[in-house]
């Protein structure tokens, strides 16, 4: 069974081992094809909802034929699944076939919309129980409980009325529900920078990003922490899942540290760290650049910009406390004769850095779309693995086609988490609660910023447990972020700011599933790899507070105030990480500890920040 493939069973007979392989490989093609604008081509005019009601269709059939309701071994599907992906199949092509007139005549064809959105709507909720658990679909059924009862709801959450058969529909066919843009970026950029990692991971990317990680700091004390941190960073913007490159890098990175001297649990902390930064390190942040993009109304280079001193912070943080613990613990650099030559390195796979470079210019250059410049990266990938390879391998022909079927594997349970969110949105839209959370989460927090952004913090960990970078970012902006707007937040700030602590639940305890991830790779406690990983995080818990108050962090401000501002918060995060690590240029005292921790708050406390940013007016 190749990777990406349902672990949790048996392999399944043959037959259905193809099907799945071929519905995956479905999913790939048509999201190609649409990137592509093939059906255009061909003179086929097509709406966007009938690409995205295929993709979800293909998606809820081989979620039916490979993954059991429950988690116990089975060889095949038993009926039940094999009538719900055919349902899914009958309902999502019929759709698919009359969306043109069901979306315009919706009103003189209410039984027909009826009787294809209720089956797809109770397909998803199950597809997603089965991929995201329990957390996320009681979150999705109170929204719908909401929506049945809005009317019903005293005080600012009263919303309007819809009888369950519009809601049903409005939920499955309109545009501002399952096939809105959550879903269309799910569909298309998702798919295609999965693809990318799928096929770079194949050609040898892994294995050189490794190299070249080890060539560039394997010589320095730490420098099996300072290899995960740079390879993970580099591989996580890309993998749009922290957990899923803890399993990819962390195999080499989590042993190699442990065998340097880090303990085990402080080797999954870094790990786990360093593969969450990775959602937030431009240019692509686990996709997440490009949604907050279409959110926000404004150019993806803006998003890019704005994230990108943050994540500098991050991991600059991040790699203090590494050198320094490696410093306080005596941990030298990798042994020399493990440690491969740079320019050996760099001239054995020059050709895949040319991928990304094909990305930045495609993206920034030539202004073509995220799918499309993730797409002519991932043909630069197999053209450079196919004539070069790495180390004497070469991609071959079938490792391109196990890629593909991969990537379709992957991307199923992204798919079911952002058709989830568009419920969601959909509910909140419908009924107007829209307009009034914002106002209640104001309201909660007494007119205080501060209050107001411990709220969304909090918040923010708790729902985003569990879940890829995608689907914390879709919820959290649609209820968490719009109140942040409100009390007058900057809006790609009160994103961002959302979008971290979403990431952080990934290394909080007691749901920190990347730290726990980490920590079976380590063989270490998970409790206290979660903990390890949250002090090796600090900054993350810090920096949002920072570049909320002070706009200069995102580039809104004078280049003199932005340099200002960095060199200060630079400084503030290197006192902070000495003041948690217990070293600086030796062994520190409680006291100098304590004096470093208060000078790092008076460096990361912005400028801008007087005793007027406290209060805010509440709005109505």
């Amino acid at each position: 069974m190749t990777a990406g493939e349902d672990k949790t069973q048996t392999a399944p007979p043959s037959a259905v081992r193809l099907t799945s392989r071929v519905l995956a490989t479905l999913i790939v093609a048509v999201s190609l094809g649409w990137t592509l604008d093939l059906p255009r081509s061909v003179g086929l005019l097509l709406y966007s909802p009938q690409f995205l009601i295929t993709i979800l269709g293909l998606t809820l059939m081989l979620i039916y034929v490979s993954k059991r309701a429950r988690a116990v071994p089975d060889a095949a599907p038993p009926i039940y699944d094999i009538v719900a992906a055919l349902v899914a199949a009958a309902a999502c092509g019929w759709v698919a076939v009359r969306y043109p007139v069901l979306s315009e005549e919706v009103f003189y064809h209410p039984t027909e919309a009826l009787l294809v959105s209720l089956p797809i709507l109770l397909l998803v909720i199950e597809a997603l129980r089965r991929v995201a658990g329990m957390p996320l679909v009681s979150v999705v059924l109170v929204f719908l409980a909401y929506g049945l009862t809005a009317h019903l709801v005293p005080g600012r959450l009263a919303g309007l009325y819809s009888t369950p058969a519009d809601l049903v529909i409005y939920l499955a066919l309109d545009t501002n529900a399952m096939v809105g843009f959550p879903l269309y970026i799910g569909a298309t950029i998702v798919v295609a920078f999965v693809l990318f990692g799928q096929l770079l991971n194949r050609a040898g990317g892994a294995p050189f990003i490794t190299d070249l990680a080890m060539a560039l700091m394997g010589r320095y004390r730490g420098g099996a922490a300072k290899i995960a941190i740079v390879g993970s960073s580099f591989f996580g913007t890309i993998s749009g899942s922290a957990v899923a490159n803890v399993a990819s890098t962390g195999i080499i990175t989590i042993p190699l540290m442990r065998k340097a001297g880090y303990r085990p649990a402080a080797a999954g902390g870094i790990e786990a760290v360093a593969s969450t930064g990775g959602q937030l390190m431009p240019p692509v942040m686990g996709a997440a650049a490009f949604l907050m993009s279409e959110f926000l109304g404004i150019q993806y280079r803006e998003v890019v910009v704005a994230a990108f001193l943050p994540a500098v912070l991050y991991y600059v943080a991040l790699f203090v406390v590494a050198d320094l613990d490696a410093a306080r613990g005596g941990i030298r650099g990798v042994e020399r004769d493990r440690i491969p030559p740079l320019l050996k390195t760099l001239a054995a796979g020059w050709h895949y850095i040319f991928p990304f470079v094909v990305l930045v210019l495609a993206l920034f250059t030539f202004h073509r779309r995220p799918e499309v410049s993730a797409s002519y990266a991932a043909l630069a990938v197999i053209i450079g693995g196919l004539a070069l390879g790495y180390k004497g391998r070469r991609l071959r022909p079938r490792e391109i086609l196990e890629a593909v079927w991969c990537t379709g594997y992957a991307v199923r349970d992204m798919v079911m988490i952002v058709a989830a969110a568009g419920i969601v949105i959909g509910v909140m839209q419908k009924t107007g609660l829209a307009s009034a959370l914002p106002l209640l989460l104001l309201q909660v927090a007494g007119g205080n910023l501060v209050a107001l952004l411990l709220i969304a913090a909090l918040v923010g960990i708790i729902l985003g447990m569990g879940m890829p970078t995608v689907g914390v970012y879709v919820l959290l902006a649609t209820l968490v972020a719009p109140s942040l707007v409100q009390a007058g937040i900057p809006p790609i700030a009160a994103h961002l700011y959302v979008l971290y602590f979403g990431m952080m639940s990934m290394i909080t305890p007691p749901i920190a599933i990347a730290a726990f991830a980490a920590a079976s790779l380590a063989e270490a406690e998970p409790m206290r790899t979660g903990i390890a990983a949250m002090r090796y995080g600090w900054s993350a818990y810090v920096i949002p507070f920072v570049f909320v108050t002070s706009p200069a962090l995102l580039f809104a401000a004078s280049p003199a105030n932005v340099a200002v501002a960095f060199a200060s918060a630079l400084a503030g995060v290197w006192l902070g990480s000495a003041a948690l690590a217990g070293h600086l240029f030796g062994p520190l005292s409680v006291p100098i500890r304590a004096g470093l921790a208060v000078a790092a708050v008076v460096l990361l406390l912005p400028v801008e920040m007087g005793a007027g940013i406290i209060a805010v007016k509440t709005a109505g």
